[in-house]
């Protein structure tokens, strides 16, 4: 049966039966979305009619908020239980989000074991290759042979979460190899391991950001990818789908941010969490805007002697502010994808250049023909102003939409910080400042006709 039959479906609790046995035949995934999707106190009810493993495989893919509701109304065994069978680095992203009293709760109710691998991955900072990676892998020794290596994973590895690779240490944990499953499946079992295994390990720090952890295995197309500690101490890795799951949160934080929108803001927010997330956002930008409207104040006799700047005026300031907000997206998304990096700024900087005196051309004709077709017959030179300006300040958009990423990655920051609305002000500022300047002095020095 199809999740969407399901969730097309009434909740009916008379026939919890038929829906015990739909859910637990469904794929952890799609419970997960139906799951999520029931009213609140619907919720408690179809997750209990899930048998032990498929509850465990799809807590996993609930977000937080319902996971933690969940808790709230299960009994300590299930949920210790459903604790205990998570991966760390879930179950830590998990504890993230609850209350502390919550996860002090839990932690004392997990097994030694499960408690010091969670406590490890807590004690790294947010953002950093420890906090996203998991304790569970494949460690082989050194002097092991292939027949060795694999029986010793059939007897103690089966529950790790990948077994694609298996690395290989010294007597103190220290990386020094790593050999892939296929190659353990196609040689003969009296080959010893450091007879096939790799040397030139691809491997990552704990204080590595997430980021760069995803960029290197994108770079080397990897399945997993080992973290080690400052001794080059194994201590973890980071798998596939955590570097999918770090992709999609980077992506979303760097939209949001360039549309000036709070992080962790969904689209079925409530009311109340959009108003918090927006409204500073908001607020701010209504400051910088007045930086804009200051630039035009002291030029209002200049607009009332040439009526026409008041229609120019708006497409002057939109065309500018989507000019820059192009630069900068295209900049943001090659240091967010590892395209470029600050050494290419030169060579960003030439080609956004380059390719924005072929824009400002074009739109500084269509300013001039726009001018000239709504002015009246005696203003219709404020047309080649506007031209010579909206030229100028195309300019002036590539080259701010380039550098302020760029800058703002040199200095170790995040380029995302500059959005969108702050780049339009920045230009709507410099834009109109200088447009209602060359009109204000092409009036009073050449004296010419209004």
């Amino acid at each position: 049966m199809l999740i969407q039959d399901i969730r097309d479906s009434l909740f009916n609790v008379s026939d919890l039966n038929q829906l015990k046995c739909d859910l637990n035949g469904l794929q952890p995934v799609d419970v997960g979305e139906y799951i999520t999707q029931l009213p609140e106190k619907q919720r408690a009810i179809a997750f209990r009619l899930l048998n032990k493993a498929q509850a465990i495989d799809v807590f996993e893919y609930l977000p937080t908020d319902v996971q933690e509701e969940l808790i709230n109304s299960l009994h300590d065994v299930q949920v210790v239980q459903i604790m205990e069978a998570m991966s760390p680095d879930e179950r830590a992203e998990l504890f993230d989000e609850l209350p502390a009293g919550v996860v002090k709760r839990l932690l004392q109710q997990l097994s030694s074991e499960q408690r010091q691998a969670t406590a490890t991955i807590l004690g790294y900072p947010e953002g950093t290759a420890g906090r996203v990676m998991t304790t569970e892998y494949v460690r082989l020794q050194e002097g092991l042979t292939v027949g060795e290596a694999l029986s010793k994973i059939r007897r103690q590895d089966e529950d790790k979460e990948t077994i694609y690779y298996a690395y290989v240490t010294d007597n103190n944990r220290k990386l020094v190899r790593v050999v892939s499953l296929r190659q353990l499946l196609f040689t003969f079992p009296d080959v010893y391991i450091r007879d096939i295994s790799s040397d030139r390990v691809i491997k990552v720090k704990t204080e590595t950001p997430q980021e760069e952890v995803a960029q290197i295995m994108k770079r080397y197309d990897l399945i997993a990818i080992p973290v080690v500690d400052r001794e080059d101490r194994l201590v973890g890795i980071i798998t596939i789908d955590d570097v999918i799951d770090i992709l999609e949160e980077e992506a979303t934080e760097d939209i949001q941010k360039l549309a000036g929108v709070s992080g962790d803001e969904e689209a079925l927010s409530p009311p109340l969490v959009t108003i918090r997330k927006r409204l500073p956002w908001l607020l701010a930008i209504m400051a910088l805007y007045i930086g804009a409207a200051s630039a035009i104040a002291p030029f209002q006799s200049v607009i009332a002697a040439v009526p026409v700047l008041a229609v120019i005026m708006p497409i002057f300031s939109n065309t500018g502010g989507t000019v820059g907000i192009q630069a900068l997206t295209v900049t943001i998304r090659g240091l967010g994808v590892g395209e470029v990096t600050p050494r290419d700024t030169f060579k960003i900087l030439r080609k956004e250049v380059l390719a924005g005196l072929g824009t400002a051309v074009v739109l500084a004709i269509t300013m001039m023909a726009l001018s000239m077709i709504w002015a009246k017959p005696q203003e219709r030179w404020v047309g080649l102003v506007a031209g010579t300006v909206m030229a100028t300040n195309t300019l002036v958009a590539v080259t701010l939409g380039t550098l302020l990423p760029m800058g703002l990655k040199r200095l170790k920051l995040d380029p995302a910080l500059v959005s969108g609305p702050l780049v339009t002000t920045m230009l709507d500022t410099i834009g109109f400042l200088t447009f209602l300047t060359l009109i204000s002095v092409a009036l009073h020095v050449f004296h010419l006709p209004q």
